[in-house]
């Protein structure tokens, strides 16, 4: 985070653990106007990552009096950065042919992120640039996709409205109770939790390093396979002791492919 970002405070209801996050925001308007869609539907939380520009006087007049939710935003340099602690991370965003994700309509994303939220798993929905939206690889940091399904003859959405679309569902799945079976489980060990976004990724960079050691690719480039093996790993919802088995069975397969190495 950067040194002059917010820190995040520890948060303890369903909604505090949602959080907003704008990626790449190029006019400082719509993040006034997605604060206040934010506030009127009971949210606080908003992350901005690397705004063109900081929020100005034009993003306070669009906040229409959601200036403390524009105020308390934290200002990240990256996505992964902004969503490290996340063990849900939603992407909103256009389909993707080249990104393959899980793809969720909107009110089934936000039961999905309620419940997580519910069982004390701090969450993220993500949105991209005004012009081109999420790049493949700040996909390839979610665990899901948004699609909001649009009049396909005319679907170009503003960045609030898309934000007011989420915030609304949030706020349903919210008063409706659908986080009723999160809450059951509200007391369960916080190790049973999904790992979180930092755990996940340290866990894959392992992965990717020992491929490596094995020459599992025989020369084919490594990406396509990381992939798939991403997808796979993000599917399963891995908690944090599966986590760490895992990495366990990593590092025993390069300590041994060291030896085999020095060996030969």
């Amino acid at each position: 985070m950067s040194s002059e970002s917010k820190s995040v405070n520890p948060s303890h209801t369903p909604a505090q653990r949602l959080r907003i996050v704008l990626v790449g925001t190029q006019h400082p308007g719509n993040m006034g106007s997605a604060a206040r869609a934010m506030k009127t539907m009971g949210l606080a939380r908003l992350v901005l990552v690397a705004p063109e520009k900081r929020p100005n006087e034009e993003s306070y007049a669009l906040a229409a009096g959601a200036d403390d939710v524009l105020g308390d935003a934290v200002i990240c340099e990256t996505l992964a950065e902004a969503v490290a602690d996340c063990r849900l991370v939603l992407g909103c965003t256009a389909r993707s042919r080249r990104v393959q994700l899980e793809e969720l309509m909107p009110r089934d994303a936000a039961s999905r992120a309620v419940a997580q939220a519910a069982g004390g798993a701090e969450v993220a929905l993500v949105f991209g640039r005004e012009r081109t939206g999420l790049t493949n690889e700040e996909l390839q940091l979610c665990h899901a996709a948004v699609h909001i399904p649009a009049n396909p003859d005319y679907s170009s959405l503003n960045l609030a409205a898309a934000v007011q679309v989420l915030s609304y569902e949030l706020r349903l799945a919210l008063l409706e109770g659908a986080s009723a079976e999160g809450e059951s489980a509200g007391s369960e060990d916080p190790r049973d939790l999904p790992a979180s976004h930092a755990e996940m990724e340290g866990f894959f960079a392992q992965l990717a390093e020992t491929l490596d050691a094995i020459d599992f690719h025989k020369g084919r480039a490594p990406e396509s396979a990381m992939r798939k093996l991403r997808r796979l790993y993000l599917r399963a919802g891995l908690d944090a002791r599966e986590v760490r088995i895992l990495r366990g069975i990593l590092a025993d397969a390069q300590r041994m492919a060291m030896l085999a190495g020095s060996k030969r």
